[in-house]
């Protein structure tokens, strides 16, 4: 009796931590240009574009949080969201899906975010489950393709094997504004997700599409953190360059894992990327990136 009413508590009080954690989320709206807005809350970046008719929206974070972020999009505009698009399939970008698409959002995402979350997925070594069909993008591609609201060119460009294997940038051409989604992680290490097919390869060279597409004035919308620049992009695939040479030679050496993660020296100079993603994690998934290839 004592051990299940040891369960009760702490079932209890778990739930009201994640209940207060809810009510304490606050949705942010900062505007960029006259038609582009960035949402912040809790899980990643949320992009809005406002057209005269319509809302097109850039990913939704989770699921409690949908009446908050549509509350919000309330302040800025009445009309409804019609295209979401999801950058990948992460739940923290996609948990609103099925609200979305309730309110007559149409969902859109490369081919392998629809695939991915038809099935179960294995992330950081936990299964998530597949989502529900209401949740899953109804239109997908596989490379590129192109909206046009308001005579605003908006630009959907796949890159491979970055993040996951279904991440996509989306350009809003004459704002000038680049939503990257988790292709980059504002002033952190990022999170490379192997299990989805991420790679540092793939990350470095998506940093890279990110460049070229961009300009001094650009307005880059990462998936996480603070609208940034291209300049600061430049240090950040400084640094990925850096630790993936690093990394490299360590492995030509016969450097295991273990001794890679107890090398302080790798990642010394850039301590500051901390995050949630340490330096023993970004050199762990780095390394491991490179023992696949």
């Amino acid at each position: 009796m004592k051990a299940l009413q040891l369960i009760f508590i702490i079932f209890f009080f778990s739930s009201l931590n994640l209940t207060s954690q809810e009510k304490e989320v606050k949705i942010t709206v900062e505007k960029l240009t006259d038609r582009v807005y960035v949402l912040k809350g809790q899980g990643g970046n949320i992009g809005l574009f406002i057209g005269d008719d319509c809302v097109f929206m850039i990913d939704d974070q989770f699921a409690p949080l949908s009446k908050k972020i549509q509350a919000a999009i309330k302040t800025i505009t009445d009309k409804p969201v019609t295209y979401l698009i999801n950058t990948h399939w992460h739940g923290d970008h996609t948990g609103g899906n099925a609200n979305f698409q309730k309110e007559g959002a149409i969902i859109v995402s490369h081919e392998n975010v629809r695939k991915r979350m038809s099935v179960d997925q294995i992330v950081r070594g936990e299964k998530r489950l597949a989502s529900p069909e209401e949740a899953l993008p109804v239109i997908t591609f596989s490379e590129d393709m192109q909206f046009y609201m308001n005579k605003e060119p908006i630009l959907i460009t796949h890159v491979h094997n970055a993040h996951t294997d279904g991440d996509v940038l989306v350009y809003f051409v004459n704002s000038n504004v680049l939503h990257v989604g988790d292709a980059y992680f504002q002033g952190k290490f990022p999170y490379i997700d192997i299990d989805s097919g991420g790679s540092i390869d793939g990350y470095i060279k998506g940093i890279k599409t990110i460049m070229r597409i961009t300009d001094t004035t650009t307005k880059i919308i990462p998936g996480h953190g603070k609208v940034t620049t291209k300049e600061e992009l430049k240090e950040y695939l400084e640094m990925l360059e850096d630790l993936k040479t690093q990394i490299f030679k360590e492995i030509e050496k016969g450097a295991s894992l273990k001794d890679v993660k107890n090398n302080a020296k790798i990642t010394e100079k850039y301590k500051g990327y901390n995050g949630w993603i340490t330096e023993d994690k970004i050199k762990e998934a780095i390394y491991k990136s490179l023992k696949i290839k």
